[in-house]
């Protein structure tokens, strides 16, 4: 059901630099600092394919980013085939509908697709902290569901919501992605989003905006001019026609050309 058969293990570990030894700590790690996330097929006016085969091609030997189906079917299925036993799962956004992809893992919240978010695995654990790249996050027990929160300051801040025993088949990804890379509502069928993370550090492009985070507190805002060489520097390489393309689709990226 998952084509989990067709992931060539060589060639991820070849992308990611982790290897069939490596723990599930340092699996998400390598993971999350190697493939960047990112919503460029959206802009190209595409619905990502789900497909394991396509994710494959694009996120491994492409060395393309994606967004959380991408990454979680590739993550998931590479797990399955070290041994692990997996749960998929859906979870709630903020207040929005119920769409994002992550996993259940050895008791674990497994999740590589939520942008610059999780570096490493949660422990299922009511009150749990646990350091996300210099980043404190926690999950509580809330009547049946998890809930992730990120610290803010004095405060956390929700990030999603899920309950770990509500099974998940690929047509219920098959129909948030579409809602997710079509309808006028989500965060990511209106503007370019690619993020990269990594220890003491936070990178997030935003439409134009590109916003530099340290773990300290530090933040740096600015406005992208040149948006090839910023893409490059976020670990994404794109033909002519598709920076063309993307560049159109936003008056920002047109007049700072211009």
């Amino acid at each position: 059901m998952w084509q989990v058969e067709s992931v060539d293990l060589d060639a991820y570990f070849a992308r990611t630099g982790a290897s069939s030894s490596s723990s599930l700590t340092e699996l998400h790690e390598a993971h999350v600092r190697a493939i960047p996330f990112e919503n460029i097929d959206v802009m190209l006016g595409l619905v990502p394919s789900l497909d394991l085969v396509d994710i494959q091609d694009k996120l491994v030997h492409r060395r393309r980013g994606g967004y959380c189906y991408e990454h979680q079917l590739l993550f998931t299925a590479v797990l399955e085939r070290l041994g692990y036993t997996v749960a998929r799962r859906l979870s709630r956004v903020m207040t929005g509908p119920r769409t994002h992809m992550m996993s259940i893992v050895d008791d674990h919240l497994v999740d590589v697709g939520f942008g610059a978010g999780m570096l490493h695995p949660m422990p299922l654990a009511d009150g749990a902290v646990v350091d996300q790249a210099g980043w404190l996050h926690r999950l509580r027990r809330e009547d049946r569901r998890w809930v992730l929160e990120k610290q803010s300051g004095d405060d956390w801040q929700l990030m999603h919501a899920f309950e770990d025993d509500v099974e998940q088949r690929p047509v219920d990804y098959m129909a948030a992605n579409y809602y997710v890379a079509t309808h006028e509502r989500s965060p990511f069928s209106r503007q370019l989003v690619v993020m990269r993370l990594e220890p003491g550090l936070s990178r997030r492009l935003v439409g134009s905006t590109l916003t530099i985070e340290h773990a300290g507190g530090e933040s740096e805002n600015s406005q992208v001019e040149d948006l090839p060489k910023t893409l490059e520097s976020l670990d994404i390489a794109l033909t002519e026609r598709e920076l063309s393309h993307i560049s159109s689709t936003s008056g920002t990226f047109a007049e700072a050309r211009s």
